[in-house]
């Protein structure tokens, strides 16, 4: 008799951080509640079995605009989608977490979206944390420094987002 799949056990450890799962794709991916987050990553990094000790990236997807083809099936709205992926060292195998947040935080327009940041689960996560604060706008509370990592510090916006606006220019200099 087989025990208890990878899913089960994270959802055993940590009931209701697991939203959804397909353990059957090219990249695995878990969705994760984003509340659990942190409690999930630390759980994947030293309690499971595989122990996923590297954080290879994090990026986030703007859904500003329903894909046709599955908004006639699944009730959807804009939201931002955060990517992690993971590597285990010596189980040799990745995993790919995902977390969906409003785009704006509490539904009002300017306010960034937050969650908590991984970086005291994985230090490298402090600078994917920042690169995805500046260009998505996506705010990691708890974060030790976030701060812009590409953009200057003056530049508005967050250039990745699919209501961005170039600025005509910046600081005397041509944007488009």
């Amino acid at each position: 008799m087989r025990g208890p799949s990878f899913v089960e056990q994270l959802d055993h450890a940590l009931p209701g951080a697991v939203v959804g799962s397909s353990l059957d794709a090219i990249d695995p991916w878990i969705e994760i509640a984003p509340e659990r987050l942190v409690d999930a990553c630390a759980w994947l990094k030293g309690a499971s079995g595989v122990r996923f000790d590297s954080l290879q990236c994090i990026t986030a997807v703007d859904w500003f605009e329903a894909d046709p083809k599955k908004a006639a099936k699944v009730p959807w709205k804009p939201h931002t989608e955060l990517v992690y992926h993971l590597w285990s060292t010596s189980s040799r195998v990745s995993l790919v977490l995902k977390v969906k947040l409003p785009r704006w935080k509490d539904g009002a327009p300017g306010s960034l979206p937050e969650v908590a940041s991984v970086s005291a689960v994985w230090r490298g996560a402090n600078w994917h944390e920042r690169e995805v604060y500046d260009l998505s706008g996506v705010w990691f509370t708890g974060h030790p420094d976030l701060r812009r990592i590409l953009c200057p510090d003056d530049w508005e916006g967050h250039p990745l987002r699919k209501d961005y606006e170039m600025p005509l220019e910046y600081h005397g200099i041509r944007g488009r």
